[in-house]
């Protein structure tokens, strides 16, 4: 089994002692013709997986800040197909940087399952994280993204079981995302000291690098955070910074944003 962009950037990291950044944009917002030029700012500003979210009409584990995001995105015309090709724009000129697509099933049954993981495979996407896809039931598609070279990445939460988690890891691959709280995203009361509590049960079962997401919102969140896991998800805070500065700046905004926390996380 060949390794992937991500697992390559996760080796990387280790070799140099250095903890992942991942930040995560809505597709299409602030608008479609901003995308891929906030990914490239985001890869620029130390950004090891760009997470790119698909926009849909009911995000139930998305608090309302990414509910705006998507809603914009929606209202502009960008679904699942349009966030492909944002994905091939990308990799035109980075073919470094590991790119997931995280959304929801909806919009995958729609488009196919099959048809989805060849043309994700085919534009560059390296992985895929389907909130509402448990692990009983998405063990074929995982089995496909896997046959493709594409990573399958699954949530795990302070509510997953021992036993949850050791189902849940078999069918992982690339890095296994940690919801840090019970809630949405874009809450606001990160405990760290239960996040570093919960460590141990997961890499009990598994390898893969684990990335804590929820509740992180600047450099010193992220650096505490990135003491006890090996990497860390921020998403609400650099689209409420969109909204702050307008569209014009969204990309300046994000990237000074991002760049501070990677270089809290540094220091």
């Amino acid at each position: 089994m060949t390794s992937s962009r991500i697992d390559d950037r996760f080796k990387h990291l280790k070799a140099i002692g250095r903890k992942g950044l991942i930040p995560y944009i809505a597709a299409g917002d602030p608008s479609p013709s901003h995308t891929v030029a906030l990914m490239h700012t985001l890869a620029a500003a130390g950004a090891d997986v760009i997470e790119l979210g698909v926009p849909f009409s009911d995000p139930m584990a998305d608090g309302p800040a990414i509910q705006r995001a998507t809603e914009r995105a929606i209202r502009q015309g960008v679904g699942l197909r349009q966030c492909l090709t944002m994905v091939a724009s990308f990799r035109q000129s980075d073919q470094q940087t590991p790119v997931v697509l995280m959304g929801y099933a909806n919009p995958i049954e729609r488009f196919g399952r099959q048809a989805f993981v060849d043309e994700a495979k085919s534009v560059g996407v390296d992985g895929v994280l389907v909130v509402d896809y448990p692990p009983e039931e998405s063990t074929e598609f995982a089995q496909s993204l896997k046959s493709a070279g594409l990573d399958p990445i699954f949530l795990l939460s302070p509510t997953s079981t021992e036993a949850r988690i050791r189902d849940i890891v078999k069918h992982a691959r690339g890095y296994v995302y940690y919801v840090s709280l019970k809630g949405i995203t874009g809450a606001a009361h990160l405990d760290v000291d239960a996040v570093a509590n919960k460590m141990p049960m997961i890499r009990k079962y598994t390898d893969l690098p684990i990335g804590v997401g929820f509740g992180i919102r600047d450099a010193a969140s992220a650096r505490a955070v990135a003491e006890v896991a090996d990497a860390v998800v921020i998403g609400t805070r650099l689209i409420q910074e969109m909204e702050h500065v307008g569209a014009d700046q969204a990309q300046a905004a994000v990237g000074k944003l991002l760049g501070e926390i990677r270089q809290g996380m540094d220091a």
